[in-house]
């Protein structure tokens, strides 16, 4: 009887450990050789490390980890020469394939296996496309300083608040039309937090129920409640 309960327990304690959570990431990274690559997430503002692997000449591996709500998880790469990259990614339960380089390890990513990604990744689109007018302001106000050239540097304040104006709009919008996505309220916190309280109110109030009760989802509910209370 004793052998049997013994033998009981061990089959727990391996079953325990053989539970590696409910995500799964599986990662090809051509030409790593030799480095440590972790899935990482922050909690209380601290990264903490949830898997890790030593890569030893094999460039496919998995990491896994529980995924209680869909947020922001991070594959860090430290390479043999001990510098850090990390590379983030919008986690979700299941199986997510990251494929990217060693050379461009973060611009060489891509990433499927996540709808939350997906909607993340083109909104990214128009994001970075605004960046990119933004900078071509800074260089033209640069040069209209440099002319000392009060005309043009009026327009240029102006076209760029248009621009910032475009941003928050189209962020609004693109989050109330995937309300029942975990980026809405991402978007809300990550992008225009410091946007007009009604306007992150409305994607507040856009939210499914099950959004809602999402880790982002309740952040943006307390950030909007803390807004309102200064």
């Amino acid at each position: 009887m004793k052998k049997l309960t013994i033998l009981f327990l061990l089959l727990i304690v391996v079953a325990c450990g053989k539970d590696q959570g409910n995500l799964t990431v599986k990662t090809h990274v051509k030409g790593l050789k030799k480095g440590t690559v972790y899935l990482q997430k922050i909690e209380d503002s601290l990264l903490v490390s949830l898997d890790s692997i030593h890569i030893n000449g094999n460039e496919n591996f998995e990491l896994h980890g529980q995924v209680d709500s869909p947020e922001i998880f991070y594959l860090v790469l430290n390479k043999h020469d001990k510098s850090y990259e990390h590379l983030p990614f919008f986690a979700e339960a299941g199986v997510i394939d990251i494929k990217t380089t060693l050379k461009h390890f973060v611009t060489d990513a891509t990433i499927s296996g996540s709808k939350n990604q997906a909607l993340l990744d083109e909104y990214n689109v128009f994001n970075s496309r605004l960046k990119n007018a933004r900078l071509d302001l800074i260089k033209e106000n640069f040069e209209a300083n440099k002319a000392k050239d009060s005309i043009k540097l009026d327009s240029i304040s102006k076209a760029d608040a248009g621009l910032i104006k475009r941003k928050y709009l189209f962020t609004v919008n693109y989050a109330i039309n995937h309300k029942d996505a975990e980026v809405a309220p991402y978007l809300a916190l990550s992008e225009i937090y410091d946007a007009n309280v009604k306007w992150l109110d409305t994607i507040n109030t856009s939210l499914t129920p099950e959004v809602k009760a999402s880790t982002y989802g309740k952040q943006l509910q307390t950030y909007i409640e803390d807004l309102k209370k200064k």
